[in-house]
């Protein structure tokens, strides 16, 4: 391994100073137990996409980096393996009471390098990770095996096991909670992480990773930074890597998919999103204006596979309840990401930016198509470089226009009327994706009837609350492989079960 970077560098105790946080965090991986540079030396830029200043450097790893954490994890995993599951789950537990000491700072250093809004978003997320690893941590004691009745004189039981590396690639738009949900459930479990974090939010969930192994034995928890094909791929085709869980693009999703087979590994895919939403005319009007502004992750920039990008009104209250969200939305301020007054953020990178521009004036030229932009633009002269883009409701789009069609990550929902259920289930399911929908009506029979029928992963009726452990998340479709957030994702997509039998006749 390369000789570790002095860690007295990176403050011990919490700070809100978040610009001397990404400077001391700058240029390493966490493997091993301990910061390391980049094997080649190279590092590439962290950009602060509101201010368009260069706030750090990220480490860019290469297939050495990735070998160095993959063997120092495999090492690292036979020993944490034989803890007690409940030990295990314990010390995953007891990260969870440093990340709280932490969460302001973590929160400032998301918004930072994100520009996500502080108040509404980065704090949420923050304390959300302290959440997931106190849940997973609790599941410890179930592990549980079975006793198979196969015969007389014959004892046969299942055991679970874990499978040994993971191998964990993660987004940008919700980095820190993304990656507690992979890497929480991996080690109660028994298994050593490798994490590959995004290239545009890498700083945040190295300092969570530099905080957890504080309490973890050294190399059950590394963290690298880089590119996808240099460090990303590596990683997926390391032989020492049993397991591979992926959050991010369809296209992405189907190379790694793609990888793992020719391993035969299991391989878990989250992946892109074009959730509909279904609003009745019998709905509690307010209640749904609100929950449509926290379904389209407005707050987010709409950057969010779960985002409400389609949303189909019955028609006797179409135009209102379009006037009433374009209201809602116009009302929001959009500013600098650590204003406590900002609700609304930036977009991450300036390809992000230039992708959603595109859809938008793509959805302004076509015919007949209306696009309201809501939210006026911040007035800061310090902002004048940031990635903002105000938020845009359409209407009159034709169904097979892209707006409708392809995920476009980006703070733009399309709503169309609909006079009908089966018309508007039709056209909700008319998707390559399948990851999420919501239904809002006060008839709960038809509610549910129509839950049932929606294709996706994750239905709600009268809400539409982001992930939360506890309870299955997971898409269908284009929209994914396998389940996470919960007690099956740990031991179906962690462990694997083994059949032990004994002849004692």
């Amino acid at each position: 391994m390369p000789d570790s970077v002095p860690s007295q560098a990176v403050p011990q105790d919490p700070t809100l100073d978040q610009a001397a946080l990404a400077r001391a965090l700058s240029g390493r991986h966490f493997i091993g137990g301990a910061f390391v540079p980049a094997r080649s030396g190279r590092s590439f830029a962290v950009v602060n996409p509101a201010t368009g200043l260069e706030i750090g450097a990220a480490a860019e790893g290469d297939a050495a980096d990735v070998d160095a954490a993959v063997t120092n994890a495999a090492a690292a995993q036979k020993d944490w393996a034989k803890l007690p599951a409940r030990k295990r789950g314990a010390l995953v537990a007891a990260c969870a009471a440093v990340i709280r000491a932490h969460v302001e700072e973590l929160a400032r250093l998301i918004a930072f390098e994100t520009g996500k809004a502080l108040r509404t978003e980065s704090r949420v997320e923050a304390n959300t990770v302290a959440d997931i690893l106190e849940f997973f941590g609790g599941l410890g004691s179930e592990l549980k095996g079975e006793s198979v009745p196969f015969a007389p004189g014959v004892l046969s039981v299942t055991v679970r096991e874990p499978l040994g590396v993971v191998g964990a690639i993660i987004p940008w738009n919700v980095p820190l909670l993304l990656m507690a949900l992979k890497i929480a459930p991996a080690l109660v479990a028994g298994n050593a992480v490798v994490v590959k974090s995004a290239e545009e939010a890498p700083l945040t969930v190295l300092r969570i990773c530099e905080l957890m192994n504080r309490v973890l034995p050294a190399g059950v928890f590394n963290i690298l930074s880089g590119f996808g094909p240099e460090c990303g791929a590596p990683l997926v085709a390391h032989k020492l890597v049993r397991k591979v869980t992926f959050t991010g693009s369809v296209e992405v999703g189907r190379i790694v998919a793609k990888a793992a087979a020719e391993k035969i590994i299991p391989v878990t895919l989250e992946l892109g999103g074009k959730s509909p939403m279904l609003v009745f005319a019998d709905c509690d009007f307010e209640k749904t204006v609100t929950g449509a502004v926290t379904s389209m992750r407005f707050t987010r920039q709409g950057q969010s596979c779960t985002a409400a990008s389609r949303i189909y009104v019955e028609r006797p209250i179409f135009d209102r309840f379009v006037d009433a969200l374009a209201a809602r939305v116009d009302a929001m301020v959009m500013g600098d990401p650590l204003d406590e007054k900002t609700d609304i953020g930036t977009i991450i990178s300036p390809e992000q930016f230039d992708k959603v521009s595109g859809f938008i004036a793509e959805g302004l030229a076509t015919e007949g198509a209306v696009g309201r932009a809501c939210a006026a633009m911040p007035e800061d002269a310090g902002l004048r470089k940031g990635l903002f883009i105000r938020p845009y409701i359409f209407t009159h789009l034709p169904a097979d226009s892209r707006l409708v069609r392809q995920e476009i990550f980006g703070p733009v929902t399309c709503v169309f009327p609909f006079d009908d259920a089966e018309t508007a289930l039709a056209e909700a399911n008319d998707s390559e994706y399948g990851l999420a929908a919501s239904l809002w009506t006060n008839n709960l029979k038809r509610g549910l009837e129509l839950a049932h029928r929606l294709e996706a992963g994750l239905v709600q009726i009268n809400q539409n609350l982001v992930v939360q452990a506890n309870l299955s998340y997971g898409g269908v479709k284009s929209s994914g492989l396998g389940k996470e957030a919960s007690l099956e994702s740990m031991l179906e997509h962690f462990m694997h079960k083994k059949t032990i039998m004994v002849n004692y006749s």
